[in-house]
């Protein structure tokens, strides 16, 4: 698994460089808020759900703690929410198994320059976060869960670096509704490895993710926690998802919002 897991990181990285997601200068420092190029209409959504997380998560937790707070940032990529959460005074571990300059753990040293004190990254999969136990007020999975391999494996170690009273959240993760449609979504993924990643599919697609969640999935991995769900209201085009894949007949899409969960 863990030479399977160093290729993926690889191939996953060439992918995201192929694709033109290698931020640099300030448009590296503008994140989420990027407003032109590909990937523009990407962002405004994920743009929605860090605000979400700011005001209906992170903000609670301080305030409810009145300090400022410890958060680990999980598949942090280059680091951008991080960067933005150590703005806010906290301090941030960025985590992810990519350590590449192209947007993973290597592609966040401007942030890590402008604020040496607060972010700190950290190279190593979800199921092996290395900090102590109780070491964070906060912990994020990033527009990350879906790649976990063992969802009750890794909702356990994020669990155990959170303290009592913590917060635990999910931004960008792809729900489903009901499994059928999120099944459907990874067959029609499986049958476009080729067009998509191609000499990379094989590498891309070798490992066991998940790849989407449902509600039911998060409740059995993590039976102690209590989820929820928190509607993010997105641009337009995001919105209308479900009438126009109803209209042309197609599986039910999938939502993002922000899920949250205090640790017991």
């Amino acid at each position: 698994m863990e030479a399977a897991l160093e290729q993926f990181a690889r191939d996953y990285a060439g992918h995201r460089a192929a694709e033109g997601r290698e931020y640099q200068g300030r448009t590296l420092f503008d994140l989420p808020y990027v407003t032109s190029g590909p990937f523009a209409e990407q962002w405004a959504v994920r743009a929605r759900t860090f605000e979400a997380f700011m005001t209906r998560g992170l903000s609670p937790t301080a305030t409810r703690l009145a300090r400022p707070l410890t958060v680990l940032d999980l598949g942090a990529g280059n680091g951008w929410l991080s960067y933005r959460v150590a703005c806010e005074g906290h301090r941030a571990y960025a985590l992810d198994i990519r350590d590449d300059c192209v947007d993973g753990l290597g592609a966040a040293a401007p942030f890590v320059d402008e604020l040496p004190n607060r972010i700190e990254c950290l190279v190593a999969p979800f199921e092996a976060i290395p900090l102590p136990t109780g070491h964070v007020d906060v912990a994020l999975f990033n527009a990350s869960l879906h790649y976990a391999t063992d969802l009750r494996v890794v909702l356990d170690e994020a669990q155990r670096v959170v303290r009592p009273g913590g917060t635990m959240a999910i931004l960008d993760s792809p729900f489903y509704a009901r499994e059928a449609d999120g099944l459907a979504m990874v067959a029609e993924k499986k049958l476009g490895a080729a067009g998509q990643f191609g000499e990379r599919a094989e590498s891309l697609m070798a490992l066991p993710f998940v790849e989407f969640l449902t509600r039911e999935r998060i409740e059995q991995s993590a039976p102690n926690l209590v989820w929820r769900r928190h509607r993010v209201r997105y641009p337009l085009s995001y919105e209308l998802r479900p009438l126009r894949a109803r209209l042309l007949g197609q599986r039910r899409p999938s939502r993002f919002d922000l899920w949250l969960a205090e640790r017991p």
